[in-house]
């Protein structure tokens, strides 16, 4: 039997269906979502129980959205939206450069009577409208996966990791590409579930306006993170994401005591900027800040430099990163060289391949705390999980669930980290959580992280080899992966 929550999710999918064959894309749709449900939450807030002044002007708010039809509608929606993007605050970020792509003014209005309008959104749980959201931004990345996929990381993978970090209720916990605010979001969520009846006014307060900050380059992007994090009751002026403006560009100045971040993928950094039109214009770029310990174009580098930046002292970090940086050289050892010495780098996630919609990506997670200053390294040891090795996933068929992640958090031991065992041995050469000292990774060629001890079963005997589909993602992923390396080369030559 579907329940209330299921039957609106149904409905938002409906409605996706439609303006699908009226050529909308499912990020479109999302976007026209995200103006219509601030529209009726931002009139909600002024009725019972709330009776909050309108942060809305009565002639853009929802109420006279519900008095017209037709050609007049269409335009009204459209002049709401100019207006809202001219306003100061989250209001104006939300509605920044919105366009109104529903063409049609019956379907339009068929939106805001039948979908938004019935339903009581601020005392709807939370993860009613999480699932509309994420069911259509996961939509969006299997469309267009150099779309929204670009910062789609999976749920499942986000729960996993805030699970074993543990915000707490004083934490600020940032994201330097925070995309649709999965990260911040999964935090915030963890601590409303985990501390809610505990909170205090002063840290409800902080939880709702300063517990989460982020920064997201493309604008339609941010603009769903923070009408997502305004669904999820964090409220907050100044906005706390920071949009179109490229992360990597300056020390922002602020320390946070936690970022948790997957930074996009790329061959090399560029300056990035949104021009008049709302266009981004790129130019090759290597960071030169003094806060970095080396100078680079490797997009990924900068960030793990920049990640460093903006932790405070004891500030914990757990970021997804692509294998090369774990084993490039020049630049790439430099960077692994004073994280170990410099911070306590103490575990490392190797995530398996078919669980991103960007095609061959080998990726990990990487954990590090920061620390005072000091003559002696601060890692002592680096405890590897291996979840790729004979693991085999997919987005569609088999694709990661949490559970898959279980063995991983029980290892990882959040409560008290240094009561870890491993859980291999030689008389258990397939465990996958092991145990490295710092000496022996300082004296790996070029400090490589890059680290495996289990035996590709594939390789060893045929009746052990994947199903056919998983073997051509995989052959497909690798030549991609191959590809990108050699373009990589190529332009370092053109340079």
């Amino acid at each position: 039997m579907i329940n209330g929550s299921q039957q609106i999710v149904n409905k938002a999918w409906n409605f996706a269906h439609v303006l699908r064959d009226d050529g909308l894309s499912y990020m479109a749709y999302t976007e026209q979502i995200t103006f219509l449900l601030f529209l009726k939450m931002a009139d909600e807030q002024t009725k019972p129980p709330y009776n909050r002044p309108p942060i809305v002007p009565l002639e853009l708010g929802w109420s006279s959205l519900l008095e017209k039809d037709g050609t007049e509608l269409e335009a009204h929606y459209r002049n709401i939206l100019e207006e809202l993007g001219k306003k100061p605050g989250m209001l104006g970020e939300i509605f920044k450069k919105a366009r109104q792509d529903i063409q049609n003014p019956a379907t339009l209005k068929r939106l805001i009577v039948d979908l938004i309008d019935p339903e009581s959104w601020m005392t709807m749980e939370v993860d009613v409208k999480g699932d509309i959201y994420e069911g259509l931004l996961s939509k969006s990345a299997a469309e267009s996966p150099k779309g929204a996929g670009q910062y789609f990381t999976p749920r499942e993978l986000i729960k996993a990791i805030v699970d074993v970090m543990k915000p707490r209720p004083d934490d600020t916990v940032c994201d330097p590409a925070c995309g649709t605010g999965g990260f911040l979001l999964s935090a915030h969520d963890y601590v409303t579930r985990n501390y809610g009846n505990r909170l205090d006014p002063d840290r409800k307060k902080h939880l709702r306006r300063t517990f989460v900050k982020g920064w997201e380059l493309v604008p339609a992007t941010a603009r769903l993170c923070i009408m997502n994090l305004y669904l999820h009751g964090i409220n907050a002026d100044p906005c706390p994401i920071t949009s179109g403006l490229d992360s990597l560009a300056g020390d922002p100045g602020e320390r946070f005591s936690m970022v948790l971040t997957n930074p996009p993928f790329g061959k090399k950094s560029s300056i990035a900027i949104v021009n008049e039109e709302g266009d981004l214009e790129k130019e090759d770029h290597a960071y030169e800040r003094q806060d970095f310990w080396t100078t680079t174009k490797n997009k990924q580098l900068n960030f793990l430099q920049h990640v460093k930046t903006l932790l405070k002292i004891n500030g914990r970090c757990a970021i997804v990163v692509p294998d090369n940086v774990l084993f490039e050289g020049g630049a790439g050892e430099t960077v692994r060289r004073n994280l170990l010495k410099q911070f306590d780098v103490h575990t490392l996630l190797r995530l398996p391949t078919g669980i991103f919609y960007a095609q061959g990506v080998k990726a990990n997670v990487l954990f590090f705390d920061a620390k005072p200053a000091q003559e002696a390294a601060w890692t002592k040891k680096l405890w590897v999980y291996d979840l790729r090795t004979n693991m085999h996933f997919t987005l569609k068929t088999n694709p990661l669930k949490r559970a898959d992640l279980d063995q991983f958090v029980e290892c990882y031991k959040p409560d008290n980290r240094y009561e870890r065992e491993e859980l291999w041995s030689e008389d258990n050469p397939e465990g996958r959580w092991r145990c490295f000292y710092y000496e022996e990774i300082v004296k790996r060629d070029k400090v490589n992280l890059d680290i495996f001890w289990l035996k590709d079963k594939s390789l060893e005997d045929s009746d052990d080899l994947p199903a056919p589909e998983v073997l051509a993602r995989q052959i497909a992923d690798d030549l991609q992966t191959a590809l990108e390396q050699f373009s990589i080369i190529a332009d370092e030559l053109v340079d």
